[in-house]
């Protein structure tokens, strides 16, 4: 197999802010532009004063705006041979997520995302559901994942197709303005009582390298609000809402409530684990139901993706 090679830009070049990029950080910006370029050199020429904004020097974190000119220094970059190219992205899966497609217009695409596929590549994976949908689209300019699902979770999941869209959206999910609704089929009944978890929670980093979350004493604030939809004497659906937004919240808030959701590798019980698929269910069950999105002076808008598990007769007959 043949080897990637460096390539190495003879003079400066200069690139208009367009408004796709309008508003992003230097840093951001130049990380797209320049994929394959290592961090620490894009921090580096930045620093040094070889990147420049209006022939002024910039910080990582200056904002561009629309019509702005940036100064980018010649800069070597790996390029790929024909051997090393990044393999197409297969036809069934554009057209697994095409059929995915819930709502679209000009400036928003909403996907009811399938279990199992991450949302980016990287970490051993080629593909993820942003490089699907950009090979589905390779006219559409602008295309940004507006916020993740952890790879094993199914349901909607937002991408923006013009940059003030990601921004907005941005801004509305940390005024609380985006509201999320999960369902999720858990080991034993929920309590009619038991309508919040609010331990806090915390990364940890187990012996074995393996990242987790834990509830801790010094962890962060975390608000989960659930609501029991209908249980038989094994199992319940619930419904989960996450008031704040940490990794994993759900499923470390569902485990702390001694109901772990099925499914669940990492969180849940091995015994119940081996037992749920022993009966045909090979995922994990937790999907993002539905989202409501409250913008400012304009009618909230709402999103909704079916759940093939959600009456799940085989947990509840």
């Amino acid at each position: 197999m043949e080897k990637s090679t460096v390539a190495e830009a003879s003079a400066v070049s200069f690139r208009k802010v367009d408004e796709a990029s309008a508003g992003q950080r230097v840093d951001n910006f130049l990380l797209k532009l320049l994929k394959g370029v290592p961090k620490s050199k894009i921090y580096r020429i930045i620093r040094k004063g070889e990147v420049r904004v209006n022939k002024g020097r910039c910080k990582p974190e200056t904002r561009l705006r629309l019509g702005d000119s940036v100064r980018i220094p010649p800069i070597s970059r790996p390029t790929e041979s024909a051997g090393t190219a990044r393999p197409k992205v297969p036809d069934r899966l554009i057209k697994l997520l095409e059929a995915a497609v819930i709502y679209e217009d000009a400036e928003l695409l909403v996907v009811n995302k399938p279990a199992g596929l991450a949302v980016h590549g990287g970490s051993g994976l080629s593909f993820g559901v942003i490089e699907i949908l950009r090979a589905a689209r390779s006219r559409q300019k602008y295309l940004e994942l507006v916020h993740r699902l952890d790879r094993d979770t199914s349901g909607v999941l937002m991408l923006a197709k013009k940059r003030r869209c990601l921004l907005e959206l941005h801004r509305m999910l940390q005024e609380n303005r985006v509201e999320k609704i999960y369902h999720a089929w858990v080991d034993g009944v929920w309590p009619l009582v038991k309508s919040e978890v609010t331990a806090p929670i915390r990364k940890n980093t187990l012996k074995s390298g393996e990242r987790i979350v834990v509830v801790a004493g010094d962890g962060k604030p975390s608000e989960t609000r659930y609501r029991l939809l209908k249980s038989n004497a094994e199992f319940s659906l619930i419904e989960a809402k996450p008031v704040t937004g940490r990794t994993h919240q759900i499923r470390v808030h569902c485990q702390f409530a001694g109901h772990p959701i099925l499914g669940d590798e990492k969180y849940g019980a091995a015994e119940t684990n081996q037992a749920v698929r022993n009966r045909g269910i090979n995922r994990m069950c937790l999907h993002a139901f539905q989202l409501r999105l409250h913008w400012p002076g304009r009618p909230a808008q709402e999103f909704m993706a079916p759940w093939e598990l959600e009456d799940a007769v085989q947990f509840c007959q």
